[in-house]
């Protein structure tokens, strides 16, 4: 139960036998059991198409493969390889979002600065971001654009940023409170990255709605009707996935060169509205500049109540 081994020379037929002379079998004593290891990570050997080496199923004790973080961080949610020049790893665990230096280390000064060095560890040091925030345990709010992510603390009710700046609480852009009463009351956070619009949208499913933040605007743009089960951007196009079905949106025409329906979503339509929040102060002058309408007419709401006393005019 531990492999096969051949005993010949090119593992050829009739070729010569390699004698292993003579062989001392034992019974292993030591008593033994799984373990979980939820702040560590462990790595085989490298995996190389160009040179055809596939070494993924080595896991060499004899050397350093193991990495452990350290566990007052909670356990590790997920794993992101950011996609620029550094290619370090980021481990998002439940309290913290830690940075880990890949196929290179760093030696720290007596100021406490850090230099980096090569070395031949595959992980390296492992750098915790400013800020005590961390994914919890809704991995599925992970959305990435370039180098930006995207991610949901729902233990500490914020919406997070990680940028090459760090950790920045988003959720603190005008919905703090919202988000605090939000994501405490649900138990997966969808977050998807809508390249269409440059949108990251997290859907909160008990309230059926998705919420989009848009960078353009350094903001949360909209309140959106559609609560997919999981969504993703590809080749220009968004998707989400309702009841096991895709759909795609921001579509005009569907295959038969009808035109689509708008605020429709799987079948169902919702209006669309604006809710406009203005100081009550009037002495201060108002800027608005994420807000615009085009339109021959607006909607004109007639008067109902006398304006002297304030009753509702039946003869209208």
């Amino acid at each position: 139960n531990n492999g096969v081994e051949s005993n010949r020379i090119r593992d050829d037929f009739n070729k010569q036998i390699i004698d292993k002379g003579v062989k001392v079998n034992t019974i292993l004593e030591e008593n033994y059991e799984e373990e979980k290891r939820t702040s560590g990570l462990i790595y085989s050997g490298i995996y190389n198409t160009n040179s055809g080496i596939n070494n993924l199923n080595q896991f060499i004790q004899a050397e350093k493969i193991t990495k452990d973080l350290n566990p007052d961080y909670g356990s590790i949610q997920k794993l992101y390889s950011r996609s620029t020049a550094d290619g370090d790893l980021i481990a998002l665990c439940e309290d913290r979002v830690i940075k880990i230096l890949a196929n290179k280390d760093a030696l720290f000064n007596a100021d406490g600065n850090a230099n980096l060095t090569s070395t031949n560890n595959v992980l390296g040091q492992a750098i915790p971001y400013a800020g005590e925030y961390g994914i919890s345990h809704n991995p599925e709010s992970f959305a990435a654009d370039n180098y930006r992510a995207y991610f949901a603390d729902k233990q500490r009710g914020a919406v997070l940023r990680l940028s090459m700046d760090g950790l920045t609480p988003i959720s603190e852009y005008g919905m703090s409170d919202y988000f605090k009463t939000a994501l405490l009351t649900n138990g997966s956070l969808v977050g998807s990255f809508d390249d269409k619009k440059n949108e990251y949208n997290l859907t909160i499913p008990m309230k059926h709605t998705t919420v989009s933040f848009k960078e353009s605007v350094n903001g949360w743009s909209s309140f959106k009707s559609f609560s997919p089960e999981q969504a993703l951007s590809m080749g220009n196009d968004y998707y989400t996935l309702k009841e096991g079905l895709p759909y795609k949106h921001h579509v005009k025409t569907d295959l038969a060169g009808n035109d689509v329906d708008r605020n429709t979503f799987y079948g169902e339509y919702t209006p669309s509205s604006v809710s406009v929040l203005l100081n009550d102060n009037p002495s201060v002058i108002k800027s608005y500049k994420n807000l615009s309408y085009e339109g021959s007419q607006s909607k004109i709401l007639k008067e109902d109540t006398d304006v002297n006393t304030g009753y509702y005019n039946l003869e209208e």
